[in-house]
């Protein structure tokens, strides 16, 4: 098949019934939209029990991986050579992407934003986000601005010790408190000395959430760049899957009445089901 496909293999290693490990694997990293998309988009997807017997045991065998063992993920192509290195963390769902992003390279693929933003969204949590809080005229305007820096994955409008702010959650490996701060002082942005007493408005994503984009699941970093783009009269069409982008046509085609606004929705799985109920 891969062959005839001209695609390469994601072969899953995994006990079945599995462990807690195992299902926790695939309820949560193997259950996310986009990374489900991305594997059917891209690859064969293979599945190997690591604990039967017959073809299964004769493939652990020709891969040397271990029976009875976590869930390990592999990329190979049509003569069973790696790609990417194994994937054995299956608590970290950056190390998937990272190997998707990887391996479609490689294959002299261009790597689409939406993955792009997911690994790098995905890296930036697993290793640790930081905060701070920021003071402005207009919290939407100050969205606008953060939402559009390199290394900011997440922000919220709200109030804090009688000022409009916004909290902004930022990857330190790729910019630093010091320089959000000169990025954004010249317009007119002030850093506030703590994130004490921080409370969020009834309305994020302002520029957003005048759009039809609103009611279309997507990730907190999606939200952000998008919401930035909008503010500035452009399309944020590019930041979505073709998946995405076919559930916003669905979305917009349903009565408002029967809509419900994803902005703020972390649970990904969950609110990609409820729009396609």
């Amino acid at each position: 098949s891969a062959v005839k496909a001209g695609k390469p293999m994601l072969i899953l290693f995994q006990e079945v019934p599995g462990c807690s490990n195992c299902t926790r694997f695939g309820n949560s990293t193997l259950s996310h939209p986009l990374i489900v998309e991305a594997i059917e988009t891209y690859f064969i997807p293979v599945c190997i029990y690591n604990n039967k017997g017959g073809k299964d045991a004769e493939a652990l065998k020709k891969f040397k991986e271990p029976s009875w063992n976590n869930p390990v993920v592999r990329i190979v192509d049509a003569n069973y050579s790696d790609l990417v290195p194994r994937m054995p963390n299956f608590n970290s769902p950056a190390q998937l992407v990272r190997g998707i992003n990887q391996a479609l390279t490689k294959n002299l693929i261009a790597v689409p934003p939406y993955l792009q933003l997911l690994e790098e969204e995905m890296e930036a949590r697993e290793k640790g986000l930081e905060t701070a809080t920021f003071s402005m005229y207009c919290f939407w305007k100050g969205e606008g601005i953060f939402g559009n820096i390199p290394g900011v994955i997440e922000t919220e409008p709200g109030f804090q010790s009688g000022k409009e702010v916004v909290k902004v959650q930022f990857n330190p490996a790729i910019v630093e408190k010091a320089e959000l701060k000169s990025l954004t002082n010249p317009q007119g942005v002030s850093a506030c000395s703590n994130n004490n007493g921080f409370s969020i408005d009834r309305e994020p994503k302002y520029y957003l959430s005048h759009t039809e984009y609103a009611y279309l699941p997507m990730t907190t970093l999606q939200a952000c760049r998008a919401n930035s783009l909008i503010g500035d009269k452009k399309s944020p069409e590019a930041l979505f899957s073709p998946r995405q982008l076919e559930l916003l046509k669905k979305v917009s085609s349903q009565k408002k009445q029967h809509r419900q606004k994803m902005i703020g929705r972390k649970d990904l799985a969950t609110a990609w089901e409820e729009v396609n109920m």
